[in-house]
């Protein structure tokens, strides 16, 4: 009887992965500083897109600039997951068109974890970096509170809510075990994750619903930050907003483990 692998066996193989490819990264130094400055100054250009806009209108819906600007810092921070360690789910279509998936699928470890973990993108860390200094910007702007409850629900709330975002990607990869032109979904997904940054009160009654129940980006910054930010009128779904992120990954997973099992290694 084979001995069920656990989360520490996991954590030792990824990182053994990991310092491999950031190795292997790293060698190319200037590859990687160009693409670290080009992440910078495409989420710089949304943090002066804010400022341009409120030098015209003082709020939007309810909610200023440095609220907007929190908002923006959070749900770049909750993206940077995807990015970092989620990337290879652009490759899957090729391996799975030219066969070439079948290669992993005779490993003694979980399948998924063994095909997301081959690919650390490391250029999103500087994401990260530009998120937390603008989450820290507006936090001290606003005043909020710096106590151990607020940080720890704060990091409690990031991370659950990255696995909205991971979810969504992972079921739009997964795609392309049935569906030949599935680059169109995975491109389509990504083009949704550029409304978490809003709030969802100044969508209509349509998109609101949408971002709610059917693409759930406003789970990935809106609903969650809202703990923090508006602690005196907390709606039940940005509460519930953890338990949303968990249940989505796991039937994200499930959904990418079914059709990769169903891999028949011929390209389709």
């Amino acid at each position: 009887m084979t001995k069920r692998k656990g989360l520490g066996f996991y954590l030792r193989i990824y990182g053994k992965i990991l310092t491999q490819d950031i190795k292997s990264k790293m060698s190319y130094r200037a590859d990687f500083i160009i693409s670290t400055i080009g992440m910078i100054f495409t989420n710089l250009a949304g943090f002066i897109s804010f400022w341009i806009l409120f030098r015209n209108f003082p709020s939007i819906n309810g909610w200023g600039y440095y609220e907007m600007l929190f908002l923006y810092g959070f749900s770049l921070i909750a993206l940077t997951p995807v990015q970092c360690l989620f990337d290879n789910n652009w490759s899957l279509r090729m391996y799975v068109y030219s066969g070439d998936f079948i290669k992993y699928c005779f490993r003694p470890i979980n399948l998924f974890f063994y095909y997301q973990s081959e690919i650390f993108d490391i250029k999103g860390l500087g994401q990260l970096a530009f998120g937390i200094g603008t989450l820290v910007y507006s936090w001290a702007k606003l005043e909020l509170d710096v106590t151990f409850l607020a940080i720890v629900k704060t990091i409690v709330f990031l991370f659950t809510a990255s696995l909205v975002m991971i979810a969504l990607q992972n079921a739009a990869a997964a795609t392309c075990f049935w569906i030949q032109n599935s680059f169109f979904v995975l491109d389509l997904v990504l083009k949704f994750k550029d409304y978490a940054k809003y709030p969802i009160t100044i969508f209509s009654p349509v998109f609101k619903f949408i971002f709610t129940f059917i693409i759930p980006i406003a789970f990935i910054a809106y609903y969650p930050s809202l703990v923090i930010l508006r602690p005196d009128e907390i709606p039940i779904l940005s509460w519930i907003s953890p338990l949303i992120g968990m249940l989505f990954f796991f039937l994200s997973y499930k959904f990418w483990m079914f059709g990769a099992t169903r891999y028949s290694g011929t390209g389709s």
